[in-house]
């Protein structure tokens, strides 16, 4: 299907940039206006709609290119929408699944991401590659919010706990030296966007009055991804002690995906595990300042 201009311009008494441009035709293609493999007006069409010259138009079907969402692009008839990216038919560890989740999330102009977790190990390990994207200029969002819930450092933890259940403190202190450093670092390395690209940038931590059994990473409200803890008996040292202690480790959790486009139940999935986010974030939770 060959897919028409709109009726109504949207250039209005101005021109739009290359990136305007692509962000505008993006959201086309996101709320269905623009489907899997139909055509996009041709350069000619685009550059009147736009009130632009078609160097614009070629530089916007660039950066949709990149971010996979044209195919097709050559100076010939007009690129067709792509496919969506798959997603694999059988969960994956959070470590290999987590990073091109959230490198096809950071392809929106305004990427939102909540996150329930107990600490941010994976979120700060998985979002190096959409920041190497960004950095590299293949990627460019306007702006990043980010929202994170761990467990609060006064609460007495389910996991992790010494085996033999003595009341000695160090599991806890590790753990809380774990969740302060890992969530300064994928803060710092968040806020720096603003200095070297412009971005708005937010980055929020609230505390859980519990420890969360699952980890949930909820995508520009378009998708969740849902692990569950499995604990398990392991031994590290820390400082002159060797712990022995029941704990998870969170980068090998299967994630299961629930996209809003997947059909009905896995609609109803995301909204719900949005609406449980909002709740808890608006409610039981306490401000966080990690130290």
């Amino acid at each position: 299907m060959v897919v028409t201009q709109e009726n109504v311009a949207v250039n209005g008494s101005r021109s739009f940039s290359p990136q305007e441009i692509a962000d505008a035709l993006r959201d086309r293609i996101r709320t269905g206006d623009l489907r899997a493999g139909d055509r996009l007006p041709t350069q000619a069409d685009l550059a009147e709609e736009f009130g632009v010259e078609r160097g614009a138009v070629r530089q916007a079907l660039r950066v949709l290119q990149e971010a996979g969402l044209l195919t097709n692009v050559s100076k010939g008839s007009p690129p067709r929408i792509a496919e969506p990216a798959p997603v694999p038919d059988r969960p994956q560890p959070t470590m290999v699944g987590l990073a091109p989740r959230l490198t096809e999330a950071f392809s929106e102009p305004n990427v939102h991401i909540d996150v329930v977790c107990h600490t941010a190990e994976t979120l700060m390990v998985a979002i190096g590659e959409p920041l190497r994207q960004i950095h590299e200029g293949r990627l460019s969002p306007r702006s990043i919010h980010v929202r994170i819930l761990v467990p609060s450092r006064e609460i007495a933890l389910a996991f992790p706990v010494p085996v033999d259940g003595r009341d000695d403190d160090s599991v806890h202190k590790r753990w809380l030296a774990m969740r302060n450093a890992q969530g300064q670092v994928l803060q710092h390395n968040l806020q720096a966007l603003k200095a070297t690209h412009g971005m708005e940038v937010k980055v929020t931590f609230r505390a859980l009055p519990f420890t969360p059994p699952v980890k949930l990473y909820l995508l520009n409200g378009e998708e969740a991804l849902l692990g569950y803890y499995l604990l398990a008996r392991r031994e590290e040292e820390y400082g002159t002690q060797t712990l022995d202690m029941y704990d998870a480790l969170g980068s090998q959790s299967l994630l299961f995906s629930f996209q809003q486009q997947a059909g009905q139940r896995d609609a109803a999935f995301v909204e719900q595990s949005q609406l449980w986010f909002d709740a808890l974030w608006e409610t039981i939770t306490t401000d966080l300042t990690l130290s």
